[in-house]
Order: C-alpha cells, then structure tokens, then sequence
C-alpha cells in the first residue's frame, strides 16, 4: 500500500510540473480554494495557529487570511512539483528579482562556515535551487513518510552538486563538520523541535518552542548567517528571493539571546508575507508546562 500511495503521490508531481506555469499556479490556488472550503484538518490546524498568532485580527480578517494563505499553499505544492521534477536552470528562470545578493557574495568570499537560514515561507524548493546554484551547501531536512517520495527529492536536491543531510544525529553531525570547514548549510529553521532541542521564545503573538541548532552554529565562531527567502511574486510571474545577513543578537553565546533573536527574524518575515507561510503545519504542538494544547 505505501508503494501505491508513493507512487501515486509522484505521479500527480509529475503530471502538475508539465502543465504551463499560469496553469500550475492556478491548479495550486484551486486545490487551496477547495481546503478552504470543505471541512478538513489541515484548515482547522491553520484557523487555530492564526487564532493565537494574529490575536489583533478580527475573525472575519483570520477567516480572509485562513483562506488567502490555504490558495498559498496549493500554489506551494504544485509549484514545488515543477521545483522537483524540472531541469534546476528552468525553475531559477522564474526568479525575477533577487535582493541583497551582497550579503551571500560577501559570506562565501570571507572563509567562514556559511550557515544558510530559512523557513517553510514562499517557495523553499526553487531556494534551493538557487542556493546551489552559488554554493555547494548541504540541505539540512526531515525525511517525508512515503519512501517513493523521499527518493525522488534525495534525488531532485542534489542535481546540482549539492549533498543532503536528514534531520538524523548522523546528519546533524555531518553540518556541524562541514560548518567547521568553512563549508556551506542549508537549514530550515521552523520545523519544532524536541524539548531538549529548543527554548520556548515569543514568537508573533505568542510563544514557540524554536530550535537552538543554528544559533548553537553561529555562536561557535567562524560561521556566517544569511537569511534566505523565495517569496511568490503578486502578478504571479515568479519569485523575488531575499538574502539578509543573521542580526548580532544571534551569534550571543546565552541561548535565550540568541534563539529569540532567531525566532523575532522568522516572525518579522511571516508579518510581511502571512499568506506565504505554511499553516498547515503543527507548529506549537508542546506548551509551556500549564498551557494547553492546541490541537
């Protein structure tokens, strides 16, 4: 059965990356349109995140939000489909616009580690490709469920002279040594992490338990932060990635300095693009002890 669902699963990502770009965005806003309107988790799991994350809202403003940031993520899937399945250099043709490409030249000539940051926001899988395209980084990620699937993205991220690392203490030791190098990382910085992993930080509205790996990175000395973002242009046409450098705060070797720093940066791009961001993931599953759970 999970060999069907896989190879069912990439065969949709298949079908999605031959249609023409306008179409892929649209099919994408279509599938976000339809999880909005019928009744399913993964619009329940953003109506509560967006509850506790945008307070300031009113409900009719969350609800446009709800469903604004749901077409979002149809667009992620399908475009991220075309990300997987395309010729890397067909995908960058769809970056228009590219802001402060200093900052990354100016990380790569130092010698340093260059540990670069992002989040679930935009499109994560052309930033990769873009990423690769100057760099030879490891991408730091978590492993998907369906084998089918994690195969083909092994596969697909690393076409261009890349390496991948999974979320494991062998994957986790290999960016460590490679930052240490004066190599470079890609790493994801808003999946939860483990208890131990993490502090719990203000975060939008709220409290997030946000995870101490980047920040544990950049206070050894003799690595560079540069925050990386692919964000889905308005007319639709592409991307406009934004490269800024990690704030000083996140090289402070006292942790809750450092972590909270990095949990402000990460809130400061989801307030300018909330409709980009990836809700649908259970992104505050542990509390604070004597809070309740959310989901």
């Amino acid at each position: 059965m999970e060999k069907f669902k896989g190879a069912l699963v990439v065969g949709f990502l298949r079908l999605f990356a031959m249609l023409p770009w306008r179409a892929v965005g649209a099919l994408g806003a279509g599938i976000g349109w339809l999880m909005w309107k019928l009744p399913n988790r993964s619009r329940e799991i953003v109506r509560i995140n967006l509850t506790h994350c945008f307070p300031e809202l009113s409900p009719a403003e969350r609800e446009k939000l709800v469903g604004r940031s749901l077409m979002d993520i149809g667009k992620t899937l399908t475009e991220s489909a075309c990300a997987w399945i395309w010729p890397p250099q067909k995908s960058l043709q769809y970056i228009r616009e590219v802001e402060g490409m200093e900052v990354l030249e100016e990380a790569l000539a130092s010698g340093d580690g260059v540990v670069g940051i992002t989040s679930h926001l935009g499109n994560w899988e052309v930033l990769n490709h873009f990423y690769c395209s100057y760099a030879k980084p490891i991408i730091f990620y978590r492993p998907p469920k369906l084998k089918a699937v994690d195969e083909l993205l092994k596969k697909q991220r690393v076409q261009l002279g890349n390496r991948v690392a999974p979320s494991t203490p062998e994957g986790i030791i290999s960016v460590i040594k490679e930052v240490k190098r004066g190599g470079c990382v890609g790493i994801p910085c808003d999946p939860e992490p483990d208890l131990g992993s993490g502090l719990f930080v203000p975060y939008l509205g709220t409290t997030a338990l946000t995870s101490k790996f980047v920040p544990s990175l950049l206070a050894r000395g003799k690595a560079r932060g540069v925050f990386f973002h692919a964000v889905r242009l308005p007319d639709g046409s592409g991307y406009k990635v934004i490269l800024e450098a990690a704030p000083a705060d996140m090289y402070d070797k006292d942790m809750e300095v450092s972590v909270a720093a990095l949990s402000r940066e990460l809130a400061r791009y989801v307030r300018d693009y909330p409709s980009q961001y990836m809700w649908t993931m259970k992104r505050f599953k542990k509390r604070p002890e004597g809070e309740a759970k959310w989901y």
